[in-house]
């Protein structure tokens, strides 16, 4: 990869794993550039957002509900809107539920327990952008580390959804009582996608897992077929 796309890394106050993802980004030939929540803009020439994990502002009145009404924000949904690749990962996927660009929403946990271990996580969709690298039905190892990361859409939207094949990952074993064991969401075209594992943790196998590089190299692929196309933003 001649050019190293660039991939802004939105860094609200209480995100604590905005630096992972920008290693892991700039490890598989991205250029990750550190967005404070305050910009209006995002940088010239950004081929795909990312939405990190931690606990913008403190979490208050609920994970994500806070930080939908950053200035920034405006920036990801029209740079969503014109296609561009998005990925909110753990409170960044918190974030765009609130936000109104993914579906359904995350409440506490099945046990109301924090859970941080490694799950197995299949795919159900490897045609998005985001999940390229991937095949249909693969197990991916990445861990999760979240107290409120059980999904939830009631019967009715849950229907929809999977009719359309938005569920776009689902846990192989029930880990935080999420609804239909789904662990990522995409919107209706698939440029916009949440989950709640932590893919910039599964980097490398001699740390457990490498498989959450086939995701993130997936967003880098996307971001530098935008720089490519010149549909930078």
């Amino acid at each position: 990869m001649s050019v190293r796309p660039k991939i802004a890394v939105i860094v609200f106050p209480g995100s604590n794993d905005d630096r992972d993802a920008a290693w892991a980004l700039g490890a598989l030939g991205a250029d990750a550039k550190p967005v404070w929540h305050a910009e209006p803009t995002l940088p010239r020439d950004t081929g795909a957002v990312v939405l990190p994990g931690g606990f913008s502002y403190g979490d208050y009145l609920r994970c994500g509900a806070i930080a939908r009404s950053a200035s920034i924000m405006s920036a990801v949904r029209r740079f969503a809107a014109h296609g561009g690749p998005v990925l909110g990962i753990c409170n960044g996927f918190q974030i765009l539920c609130e936000a109104g660009l993914l579906p359904g929403v995350l409440r506490r946990n099945r046990d109301l327990e924090f859970v941080c271990r490694d799950v197995a996580v299949r795919v159900e969709r490897a045609d998005t952008p985001l999940t390229r690298r991937c095949e249909t039905d693969q197990i991916l190892t990445i861990p999760v580390k979240n107290g409120e990361g059980s999904w939830y859409a009631d019967e009715e939207l849950y229907t929809e959804l999977e009719q359309s094949g938005q569920l776009v990952l689902r846990y192989a074993e029930d880990c935080n009582g999420s609804v239909g064991d789904v662990a990522g969401v995409c919107d209706e075209v698939g440029n916009v996608l949440g989950l709640m594992p932590h893919p910039e943790h599964a980097m490398d196998p001699l740390l457990g897992s490498g498989d959450g590089a086939l995701l993130l190299a997936s967003l880098v692929d996307a971001a530098h077929g935008r720089v490519l196309s010149g549909t930078t933003r």
